[in-house]
Formats: structure tokens, C-alpha cells, sequence
């Protein structure tokens, strides 16, 4: 994932990990320790990497048999040689960070960045091992967050839970947050066969009234077949009628779905 370096955006990170821990096998326990050190990693960024400033916060997430390395990076001041008394230091998060990982490691120097790498067990036992760079997020200069994953059958929990979290801070109802689950996990039912070179780009937005997503690049007509999967035969109608947008975007790559759930007025 990349998404712009602010405190309410931690949440959402949060989330997307949580979702892709359970996947793969990782214990209770083990989920609440990646979350606490995911929070602690991001907080700094979001507080100290820019100085008030805008900028980007890069987390990578690498799964295998035995556990999830997670990487969390700026682009912003980096480590400085001397603490600044005047400004809170991370000492208790990085000890808090360390105390819950396998392993840890923080690099970067003045001006080049900061990067804090952190490995937690599954505990629980693995789902078998995952190869290659399954999640990760970029950056969009237009304040856009964005997922990319390399393994399409990965999308369906992790969407489920970046969704709840947007929701949540954008003021949907339990109803309409209720429509957009389903929406969303019919669509990553229905697409995982269907993505371009089995990539997924997966774009969301919520600086308007509620959420929007777009989906892609999928093969030509890939589109149109999802929308045909989201009926309901047997009560009649189509799940499609529970968002407030459903539309086909063509792009150079192939074509994206763009899903947007409105707020309540």
C-alpha cells in the first residue's frame, strides 16, 4: 500500500493487514501483536516524517510458511543524529515494536527516509507457503490510496476490511456499509480469473461524501461478465443495485470497475 502519511489513515493500513494475517493463518494472537506494531510504525511516520508537511507512507506486507515481514517506509526527513527534546521520540514504540517481533530493523539517514522492518510469527501454523510480493500499496500524488497485490485471491478479505474501514470515517450507515460488504465480496468472488497478467490494482477514494473504488485492469469484457455474476436469481435483481455507482472505465491497460457507495445526506 502507499497512502498519504496521516494519523487516519494508520486505521486503514490496520485493517488491510489484519485481513491478509487471517488468510494466511495467523493466530488472535498474533493478529493483535501485527497490529500494534503496524500502528506504532505508521504513527511515526504520520507524525514526524513530514513535519507537518504533505507525503507518501509506503507499507509492504511479504507472507511465507512461517510468518509476515512487514515494511514500513517515508520519503521524509529521516533519522536524525541528535533527539530533539522539544519533539516526542519514538523510544517506547520502537521498544514496544521490537518487544513483539521475531526480528526488527530501522534504517535511513537526513533526508533520505526512514525504513522500519518488522517480522511476526503466524503462531496459529501457516496456510502453506505464498511466494513473490502478494500485497503492497502505492502512492497517487492526487491523495488516492491505492493496493496492489499480485495475488487476486488475496483481495476478497483484505477489501472486506479496508471498505469497514473507510466506512466507517466517512459516515455510512450500518446499512449501507452492510450493501457495500456484499457488493465488494461478490465482485472478489467474481474477478479473481479476470484481472490482466493476474495483477490487481485496486484505487480508492474517500475524500468525497462516502467511498469510491476502482478495480482493474481487467481483460477486455471481464467487466461486463462481473456484472452479469451479481445477479441474484433466485429473488430477482442484481446485488449492482445496492450501490449508488457501477460503471466501466477503458484504460490503455484494460478496464477497471469503479464502485462508489454514497453517504447518508
Amino acid at each position: 500500500m502507499t497512502l498519504p502519511a496521516k494519523a487516519e489513515n494508520v486505521a486503514v493500513v490496520r485493517h488491510a493487514l489484519a485481513g491478509l494475517a487471517e488468510e494466511i493463518g495467523m493466530d488472535e494472537a498474533g493478529v493483535a501483536d501485527l497490529k500494534t506494531v503496524v500502528t506504532e510504525a505508521c504513527m511515526n511516520v504520520a507524525v514526524h516524517a513530514y513535519q507537518g508537511a504533505a507525503g507518501p507512507l509506503f507499507v509492504d506486507a511479504h507472507p511465507d510458511e512461517d510468518g509476515l515481514t512487514v515494511t514500513v517506509r517515508d520519503e521524509g526527513i529521516g533519522i536524525q543524529p541528535q533527539a530533539d527534546v522539544e519533539r516526542g521520540s519514538l523510544r517506547l514504540g520502537l521498544s514496544l515494536i521490537a518487544a513483539l517481533s521475531t526480528s526488527f530493523a530501522i534504517s535511513g539517514g537526513v533526508d533520505c527516509g526512514t525504513e522500519v522492518k518488522m517480522r511476526l510469527p503466524l503462531r496459529g501454523g501457516a496456510a502453506g507457503s505464498i511466494d513473490g510480493d502478494p500485497v503492497r500499496m502505492e502512492v497517487d500524488l492526487n491523495e488516492t490510496t491505492e493496493l496492489v497485490t499480485d495475488r487476486a485471491e488475496l483481495l476478497g478479505p483484505v477489501l472486506a476490511r479496508v471498505v469497514g474501514a473507510l466506512a466507517a470515517r466517512r459516515d455510512l450507515s450500518v446499512d449501507r456499509l452492510s450493501d457495500a460488504v456484499l457488493v465488494t465480496d461478490a465482485i472478489a468472488a467474481a474477478a479473481p480469473s479476470r484481472f490482466a497478467d493476474a495483477r490487481v490494482r485496486l484505487g480508492l477514494d474517500d475524500r468525497g461524501e462516502g467511498i469510491a473504488l476502482r478495480l482493474g485492469p481487467m481483460d477486455r469484457g471481464a467487466a461486463a461478465e462481473i456484472h452479469s455474476e451479481l445477479q441474484v436469481p433466485d429473488i430477482g435483481g442484481s446485488l449492482e443495485a445496492l450501490a449508488d455507482e457501477l460503471s466501466v472505465e477503458e484504460s490503455a491497460d484494460g478496464e477497471y470497475l469503479v464502485i462508489r457507495f454514497a453517504a447518508a445526506p
